[in-house]
């Protein structure tokens, strides 16, 4: 039996909570790993400036994935009057640890399933099954913003609508990572027996970056012809998951596209408390829930720890372990139909750690 090396970062708010059921059910299921804490969050960025400290990164470099709680963040002028005197006026600039793992360790696969477990009284309608592949390295997310155009910009035509007091934000797409995003999708599609791809996109407006996206993905497409595809637009297909969600499958698109479509997919099963991801590269991976730290409930033993449970379940899955994976996903979809248990998102009064025990009964 492998005894793996898993970077524990249980990050800010509720993470700590919600970590710690994951790792109750991981011991009940007889997960062999070693766990080693890496320090990130808010509390880093104000003592150090930095909320993924050098250290952290070399700790993910030598484990074989990490295990992601929530982080705490606010917007650049009140991050930086949080950092303590000494570092204030230094022109640190907060980034986001989740993005920059992302980019760092070229995980450019955001796997986030959207399944309605039978039971739950969240579920928007019984039997949705949907997963979505987002591009997690690029797009609205690269970081490129100004406050104030450069003035080499309006050397540019088209920059002659855009007033010299504007923000601005660089959207970068390629070729290159829109065909791998999209090659995962139809990899993955294939694998599982799903259905269907659809690519979504904004190409009538976002004519270059998307319109590059969606031919890429019609390029790929046409390689897989055992696989239906279809495309849509981000503003359709928003309201078409709301009317006929069935109709979807596999779902692929771009980087902030995919944040948002996939938060939507998330309520649509129960909410944030079932929302949970894999960012995922060709050798490394970091598995997350998707809800954020939740401040004010923190250290009040009431939230929700299914989604960071089958974070965990998503991390045996890619290490291999399928058996261990499938008995908590079998215990979390026990819990649920049962309904003896439940967490007040679920109508309940059930806490963090009775949730994970319930769960970890129902895995054994």
């Amino acid at each position: 039996m492998k005894n793996y090396r898993i970077a524990w970062l249980p990050g800010d708010g509720i993470g700590p909570e919600v970590c710690e059921a994951a790792r109750m059910v991981l011991d009940a299921v007889g997960f062999s790993a070693e766990y080693l804490p890496g320090d990130i969050g808010w509390e880093f960025w104000r003592k150090e400036g930095e909320a993924l400290p050098e250290r952290t990164i070399e700790l993910l470099r030598s484990t074989d994935c990490a295990f992601f709680g929530a982080i705490t963040s606010k917007p650049a002028r009140e991050a930086e009057q949080e950092l303590t005197p000494e570092l204030q006026g230094k022109g640190l600039k907060y980034r986001s640890p989740i993005v920059r793992m992302r980019q760092l360790l070229d995980l450019y696969i955001c796997l986030r399933p959207a399944k309605a477990f039978p039971g739950n009284p969240l579920n928007y309608r019984e039997g949705i099954d949907l997963v979505v592949f987002r591009e997690n390295t690029e797009g609205m997310y690269v970081g490129v913003e100004y406050m104030k155009p450069p003035e080499c910009f309006y050397q540019d035509p088209g920059f002659s609508r855009i007033p010299r007091d504007a923000a601005i934000s660089i959207r970068s797409i390629t070729a290159g990572a829109s065909r791998r995003i999209v090659e995962a999708a139809f990899q993955y599609a294939r694998k599982h027996g799903r259905r269907k791809v659809t690519a979504v996109h904004k190409a009538n407006v976002l004519r270059m970056t998307c319109g590059l996206f969606l031919e890429t993905a019609r390029q790929v497409a046409a390689q897989y012809p055992d696989i239906a595809f279809d495309e849509a637009n981000i503003d359709a297909i928003c309201m078409w998951l709301l009317k006929n969600p069935h109709n979807y499958d596999v779902i692929v698109t771009t980087n902030l596209f995919g944040d948002i479509l996939s938060d939507l997919c998330a309520q649509l099963v129960g909410g944030m408390g079932f929302g949970y991801s894999g960012n995922i590269g060709d050798r490394y991976a970091v598995f997350e829930p998707t809800h954020g730290s939740a401040p004010k409930y923190a250290g009040q033993n009431k939230v929700n720890p299914i989604a960071t449970i089958l974070a965990a379940k998503m991390m045996l899955e890619w290490l291999g372990e399928t058996d261990k994976a499938a008995r908590i996903e079998q215990g979390v979809a026990r819990v649920i139909a049962e309904g003896k248990v439940r967490t007040y998102d679920m109508g309940g009064n059930a806490t963090t750690r009775e949730m994970a025990e319930a769960v970890c009964r129902a895995a054994a």
